[in-house]
């Protein structure tokens, strides 16, 4: 007797998975830590500020079980601390961590963009352009956010014209805190505009095809934020931790 073939409405996914195998569990857990993410790197979330489990879980419409996850993660990250008698809080920004984050990425990026001086296409080159253009308009408009995020993009594309795309994976998890701190300096006046030049300036090196000029102003880029901590940490003490 030949075998029974079930219909196609008797294959269910086991409860709690979705097609592909993947648990709802585990997406809603993904969601849910990279959009409080980039709440706390933006810091929309202040340091200090509660995080209540059983409010996210209704605002996304789960249950408590992947909320967490992803708030076990951002521990891990030191953007939020665990006490266990009192609650769930913002991390304030570690304050000794910052000039080693810092060091860390110049380096890493000088090399970057000393490679890609030597590597990058005209479309690459045209492509450095169209950022900073979307950084101008973004500084007209006030819009810190668009600002950020092209910054982020310029920075991703230098590594991705080095051919080391990976390397700039990397610097996103040494320098999340330093993200952080520079949310508190785009608000200065002249700020973006002074950003703007310094990409600029890295980016005719790139053109121009000069490793040691490129390299350079990499470096004289981030090596500002190393010059930014002090003032920026008087004018806003409540985001900084208190070193003893």
């Amino acid at each position: 007797m030949p075998a029974r073939v079930p219909k196609t409405s008797e294959f269910r996914a086991p409860a709690g998975h979705r097609r592909g195998g993947r648990p709802r569990t585990a997406t809603a857990a993904g969601r849910i830590y990279a959009e409080l993410r980039a709440e706390l790197v933006s810091l929309q979330r202040r340091p200090g500020d509660p995080i209540l489990e059983a409010e996210i879980a209704i605002s996304y419409g789960v249950s408590r079980t992947p909320v967490r996850e992803a708030i076990l993660r951002l521990a891990d990250e030191g953007l939020i601390e665990i006490f266990p008698q009192s609650g769930i809080f913002v991390s304030r920004i570690p304050l000794a961590s910052l000039p080693e984050a810092i060091i860390i990425r110049r380096s890493l990026e000088e090399t970057t963009t000393r490679m890609a001086s030597g590597r990058a296409s005209a479309s690459q080159i045209l492509g450095l352009h169209a950022i900073i253009e979307r950084q101008r308009e973004a500084d007209r408009a006030g819009d810190r956010e668009a600002f950020h995020q092209a910054d982020e993009a310029f920075h991703a594309a230098i590594a991705d014209i080095a051919g080391h795309p990976g390397i700039w994976k990397l610097i996103l998890q040494v320098k999340i805190h330093v993200d952080r701190f520079r949310q508190l300096t785009l608000p200065q006046r002249g700020r973006m505009a002074e950003v703007i030049a310094e990409h600029e300036a890295i980016m005719s090196a790139i053109e121009a095809r000069d490793p040691a000029a490129a390299g350079a102003a990499m470096a004289r880029h981030l090596e500002r934020l190393l010059a930014d901590i002090c003032a920026t940490r008087h004018n806003n003490p409540e985001f900084f931790d208190q070193p003893n």
